[in-house]
C-alpha cells in the first residue's frame, strides 16, 4: 500500500494560508485522479485540490472553515484499497511535487499530525474546531461566552463563520454602550486615535479580507516607492474611428469582442521593449530587469474591490490573442474564477481610469513593479490641427494617459520618454491592418 500526502499548494506570492470552505469528500470514499477532494479560498482567489491519484481518502486533516498554511498536510490517500489503520506494512509515502510544498517541511511517514490539538466542546455540547479556539483565544473570548454560541455547523459544531459573527456582534454592542470608564489605550498598530462614535449617525463596516489586503499593499507601495506621476495627452481619434468600423466584423469572425484595452497593452508592450529599464524590480541596491513582459490589468470586482489579473509574455501576442487574453481573464475575473497562477508575476500594470468616467488620476504603483500607467477616458475635445496647409481647430478624440512610477531607479527623462512612445505608438496604430 502506498500513502499520498496532499499538501496545501503554493498559491502565488503573499499567499500563506487558505480556508477550507468545502469539503467534497469524507473519510473512506473513492477517488479517481484529479477528482476535487475540498475547495480552498484565499484572499485573492477561489481554487480546488484534486486527487493526485486513485484510491480510498484515508484522512482529512482540515474542517470547513479551517486555515491551513500553505505546505500543511490537508489529506492522505490510500492506494490499493486499505485504510491506514489496515496496514501493518512500512508507510512509503509519495508526495505532490516538492516546490508546492513550504521549503523548510520535512517528509514523514504517518502519523503526520502527531501534535495536533484535540478536539474539544462547551459544555452545551457544541464543538470547538482548533482553528475557532485559536480565534477565540486571540480575541480573549472565555469559555462562558463560547457557552453562549449556538453552532451552526453539524452536531451543533462552532464554525469559523459563528466566531467571526459572535465577535463582529459584540463589537457592535461595545461601540453603542455609553462610556462609563477612560477609554482603553490605543493599540501600538494603530497609527490614529479611536473615535467614538456614540449617539450619532454611522454605520460601522469591517473591511473583508481583500480589502484589508488591498489597504496593506497600496499603503506599502506608498512607503517603499518615490511615486513621480506624469500626464500627457494622446489623440485616439483615429483608433476611435477604425474600432467603430470593425468591431462588428471583429465579433462576427474572431467571437471576441474588440475593446480599447488591448490596444493599449500593445502600446505599452512596444514602449516597453524600447525602455526595458521600466521593466524591473528593485531588491536592495539592485536593479532587477525582467527579460519578459506580463501585463497586469487592474479589473474592478461587483463587491467594489480590485484584482489584477496576468497577461503573460503580452509583448508575443497580437491583438487578436491579446483580445482573447483580456476578455477571458476580465470575465472570470468577475466570476471569482481566476486561477492563482494568472494574479501573479506581473512584470508591469495598467488600469483603466476612463470606465467610471475620470479623465486622469495618480495610480499608485503596483510592488514589485517601478510603473503604473493609468488610462483616462477618451473625451472629444476641440484641438489644434496641424496640416501642410496651416493649422485649424476640429474635434478630436483626447485621452489623458497618466504614469506613475519610482523615483528611485526612473528618472523624470526616462519616465517621461516612455510615456511620450506609449503616446506615438497610440497615435501612429495602423488603422489600415486586417484582423
Amino acid at each position: 500500500m502506498a500513502k499520498y500526502e496532499i499538501f496545501l499548494p503554493a498559491m502565488g506570492e503573499g499567499i500563506i494560508e487558505a480556508t477550507i470552505t468545502k469539503l467534497l469528500k469524507k473519510e473512506g470514499d473513492s477517488v479517481e485522479e484529479e477528482d476535487s477532494i475540498m475547495e480552498i479560498a484565499t484572499d485573492k482567489v477561489d481554487s480546488e485540490i484534486p486527487a493526485p491519484v486513485s484510491g480510498i481518502i484515508a484522512k482529512i486533516l482540515f474542517e470547513e472553515g479551517d486555515v491551513p498554511k500553505v505546505g500543511d498536510i490537508v489529506a492522505i490517500i490510500t492506494t490499493d484499497g486499505e485504510s491506514i489503520e489496515d496496514s501493518s506494512s512500512p508507510s512509503i509515502v509519495e508526495d505532490i511535487p516538492v516546490e508546492e510544498a513550504k521549503p523548510e517541511m520535512t517528509l514523514a511517514p504517518f502519523p503526520v499530525q502527531e501534535n495536533e490539538p484535540m478536539k474539544s466542546k462547551t459544555e452545551n455540547g457544541n464543538f470547538i474546531s482548533p482553528l475557532v479556539r485559536t480565534i477565540a483565544k486571540a480575541e480573549n473570548i472565555t469559555n462562558q461566552e463560547l457557552n453562549s454560541i449556538l453552532g451552526s455547523g453539524e452536531a451543533k459544531r462552532i464554525t469559523k463563520k459563528d466566531i467571526l459573527q459572535y465577535i463582529k456582534d459584540r463589537k457592535v454592542v461595545k461601540v453603542a454602550k455609553p462610556v462609563t470608564s477612560a477609554p482603553a489605550p490605543t493599540p501600538q498598530i494603530s497609527t490614529t486615535a479611536h473615535k467614538s462614535y456614540t449617539g450619532q449617525n454611522v454605520e460601522i463596516i469591517e473591511m473583508d479580507r481583500m480589502r484589508k489586503l488591498i489597504s496593506q499593499h497600496m499603503t506599502n507601495s506608498l512607503q517603499v516607492s518615490a511615486h513621480v506621476t506624469s500626464f500627457i495627452d494622446v489623440d485616439v481619434t483615429p483608433i476611435v474611428q477604425w474600432r467603430n468600423k470593425i468591431k462588428n466584423d471583429f465579433v462576427k469572425k474572431h467571437n471576441q469582442k474588440l475593446t480599447y484595452t488591448p490596444i493599449f497593452i500593445e502600446a505599452v508592450t512596444k514602449a516597453i521593449t524600447d525602455y526595458p529599464l521600466i521593466n524591473v524590480s528593485v531588491d536592495g541596491d539592485r536593479i532587477i530587469r525582467k527579460n519578459f513582459i506580463n501585463i497586469g490589468m487592474a479589473t474592478a470586482l461587483p463587491n467594489g474591490n480590485l484584482i489584477v489579473p496576468v497577461i503573460k509574455d503580452a509583448n508575443e501576442k497580437n491583438l487578436i490573442g491579446l483580445s482573447k487574453s483580456v476578455n477571458e481573464l476580465a470575465n472570470r475575473a468577475r466570476l471569482n474564477e481566476l486561477k492563482p497562477d494568472e494574479i501573479q508575476g506581473s512584470t508591469f500594470t495598467i488600469t483603466n481610469l476612463g470606465a467610471f468616467g475620470s479623465t486622469t488620476g495618480t495610480p499608485i504603483i503596483n510592488q514589485p513593479e517601478v510603473a503604473i500607467l493609468a488610462i483616462g477616458a477618451i473625451k472629444k475635445k476641440p484641438a489644434v490641427i496641424e496640416t501642410p496647409e496651416g493649422d485649424s481647430i476640429g474635434i478630436r478624440h483626447i485621452m489623458v494617459l497618466s504614469l506613475s512610477y519610482d523615483h528611485r531607479v526612473v528618472d523624470g527623462g526616462l519616465g517621461g520618454m516612455f510615456l511620450k512612445r506609449i503616446a506615438e505608438n497610440l497615435e501612429n496604430f495602423d488603422t489600415n491592418q486586417l484582423l
